[in-house]
């Protein structure tokens, strides 16, 4: 039976409603603390007996509401701010989402370089094979917008490996903003095979120097790689 179908059935509705409230419920209450790893789509499905399509749409309004991230290959996390839940079906239009480029680039280069210290303390083989995914993934890409995708995937991962919930919080606004259309126009228009190429490159010593443990190095590649972008994208 398809997901459309499926919905429709009582029961089906029911496990829905039932699972979220019980995610709800349990990230404001803490029970679900910052940074903990939500089931599988497939356990929650199977726990709540609600359909596959309506297991991502609840976690997409959680999602939508700043309460979980989800990263392609790592999974759905919770996000802080439980305690600030609003009721679904309420959701406006945060003032993130009216930043602009310029201004996202100008926060990015002050707060992902001081994501490298952490990520050499913390970070484990997993956190580097899922970099080493971004990379590859990126590198195959067929089209900006999926080579977009990619590069905001590859800097979410960085934001994982920190397992820090504060830079989970940022990399998640920093996507909303990426998600924006000029984003994507200036991206478009900005880059060319020779900076794409620059930019792989960049990324591939960055992840190389975070596997050798090299934070001082890291650093200083993000922060130059931050500076290429922000030159290409404004000129400045």
């Amino acid at each position: 039976m398809g997901d459309a179908e499926s919905i429709k059935s009582p029961v089906r509705a029911e496990g829905a409603r039932a699972l979220a409230k019980y995610l709800e419920e349990a990230i404001r209450s803490g029970r679900l603390s910052v940074g903990v790893k939500l089931p599988a789509e497939r356990d929650l499905s199977e726990e709540f007996g609600a359909s596959r399509g309506a297991v991502r749409r609840v976690l997409a309004d959680l999602k939508g509401r700043g309460l979980i991230t989800q990263s392609v290959g790592s999974g759905t996390f919770v996000l802080p701010g439980g305690a600030q839940l609003q009721p679904a079906g309420a959701v406006e239009k945060r003032d993130t989402v009216q930043t602009s480029p310029a201004e996202l680039m100008e926060a990015r280069l002050l707060i992902e370089p001081l994501m490298p210290g952490l990520i050499v303390r913390y970070a484990t083989t997993t956190d580097f094979a899922k970099m080493v995914e971004c990379l590859e993934r990126s590198e195959a890409a067929t089209s900006v917008e999926e080579f977009e995708h990619w590069d905001g995937e590859l800097h979410k991962t960085f934001a994982l490996a920190t397992h820090n919930s504060f830079f989970l919080r940022v990399l998640e606004l920093t996507n909303q903003v990426r998600e924006q259309g000029e984003w994507g126009r200036l991206k478009r228009t900005s880059l060319t095979p020779a900076r794409r190429t620059e930019y792989e490159d960049q990324h591939r010593a960055i992840v190389g120097a975070l596997r050798d443990r090299d934070a001082e190095l890291a650093c200083e590649l993000l922060t130059g790689h931050l500076r290429q972008i922000r030159h290409n994208l404004f000129g400045a």
